[in-house]
Formats: C-alpha cells, structure tokens, sequence
C-alpha cells in the first residue's frame, strides 16, 4: 500500500493542478486546431476566463497555466457584485506581474455602473442605450475611459439583451458612445444561439462578422463570441476573445 508521505502519493493541490493541466491541453488544442482550419494565429486570441462562482486560488492557477502556454489572458467578471470574492492580495498581484486585465461580461444593470466601471479594462455587455449613458457619467465623474464593446442580439432570440442586428442600429449605437464621452468602442459582442444546432449557431457568430464589415469601422477591431460549447464556430468566425469557464475550470457546483 502506498503512504501518504511516499513519493508517488500525490498531493490535493497537485492533482488539482493536473485536471487544470489536462482541461487546458485539451480546450487549446480545440482552439488551435480551429483557428488552422481558419487560417489564423491562434496566439493571437484573447483567453477570457469566465470566472464566475470561482475562487481566486482556481483563477490563478488558471491564470499561470495559460501564460506559461504563452497565450494572451484576461479575467472576465459576470457579476458586480461577485468582484469582492476576487479581491485576493494574491491573485492582484499575480494579474499585475502578468499584465492580465479584468474584464466585465455580465448583464449589466444600471445601479452597479460604478462598480463596474473601477475595476473593468473592457466592459462586454452593453447592450441597450441606458448603460451607454450611465457607463459614460460614471466614468467621467471617475476621470477615466473604459473600452467597450456594443452587444448584439443576433439570434434574436428574447432571453438575450443586446441590440438588433442591423447596421445602422449598431452605427448609432456605437455614435452614442462616441458622443457620450470617456468611453471607446473596440469591437462587437454577441452569444451565440442557445440551440446544439451548428448552422444556427454559426449564423448567430458568422452575423456578428459581417456588421462589423458592414459598418467599416477601423476602430471596432474586436469581435468577442464564443464560449466552452462553440469556440470552435466562433474561431472559424473571426473571434478575437472567447470565453471559456468550465472548459477550463470544469463544473460549477450546484
């Protein structure tokens, strides 16, 4: 029988440590072998963790793999109100070493806008008219700028926030940003369609692609789709940020 002290018994953090290995060897490989087929770098994808329930240790290891597999990280919030449970000394300092920025990528409500605003690099999810606004006044009366991507509802379908998908909607809301002040529109944002048909689902990220070509933009260089069940699509579709959670971090717990 193998001791608990002898060699080959391993310890908790380190068997945590190889299902986060094994998970991210395998969500990668997904990744790379998408953006092949598609012709592109995948190093040059954003990994945006989707962090929500986590706890700061399982981000940061999450965070040390993936640079150490040399590919462009980021943390992405999904509530407001979870950003305390991530205020670990530890992780911060990590983050800072590292460069990685946090990101916002949840349904945002009004109220939590300040919030929002002092800690986000890039705030994903704007998706209606009065977030635009109030995401300006705070960030003004914070003196600072936030990136921002303008959400688009392409499968329309009605448990989704965002706005229609069409052009010249998506060119005014993108002129209200402007207009409003202290913030910049970088890029797009959809959720694919929630059905495990691939040719909605592809329409749904493929949409996304052609607004941005529609619109001409220069400025709206990102294009965020993609989660753990369809980066595949998303990738082969010109994502430059998808969202991974379980796929790296496994389940949630109930």
């Amino acid at each position: 029988m193998t001791s608990p002290h002898s060699p080959s018994a391993a310890h908790p953090d380190e068997r945590l440590d190889a299902r986060l290995d094994a998970r991210l060897d395998a969500v990668l490989a997904r990744l790379d072998a998408a953006a092949e087929r598609a012709g592109r770098d995948p190093r040059g994808i954003l990994v945006l963790l989707a962090t929500k329930t986590r706890s700061a240790p399982e981000i940061a290891g999450a965070v040390r793999a993936l640079h150490s597999r040399g590919r462009r990280i980021a943390v992405g919030e999904n509530r407001a109100q979870e950003i305390a449970t991530h205020e670990d000394p530890a992780l911060a300092a990590l983050e800072s070493e590292l460069a990685v920025p946090r990101h916002f990528i949840g349904r945002l409500q009004r109220n939590k806008a300040r919030d929002v605003v002092a800690f986000a690099s890039l705030i994903h999810s704007v998706d209606r008219p009065e977030i635009i606004d109030a995401l300006a006044r705070r960030a003004e009366l914070a003196d600072v700028e936030r990136d921002v991507l303008v959400q688009v509802n392409t499968s329309g379908e009605e448990s989704k926030g965002g706005f229609a998908p069409d052009a010249d909607t998506i060119a005014g809301a993108v002129g209200r940003i402007r207009a409003a002040g202290a913030l910049r529109p970088v890029g797009l944002m959809t959720i694919g369609a929630h059905t495990r048909g691939e040719t909605a689902v592809r329409s749904s990220l493929r949409r996304l692609r052609t607004l941005r070509e529609e619109l001409a933009d220069p400025a709206l260089v990102e294009l965020s789709m993609g989660m753990s069940a369809d980066l595949e699509i998303a990738v082969e579709e010109g994502s430059t940020i998808v969202r991974l959670g379980s796929a790296v971090f496994g389940p949630r717990e109930v």
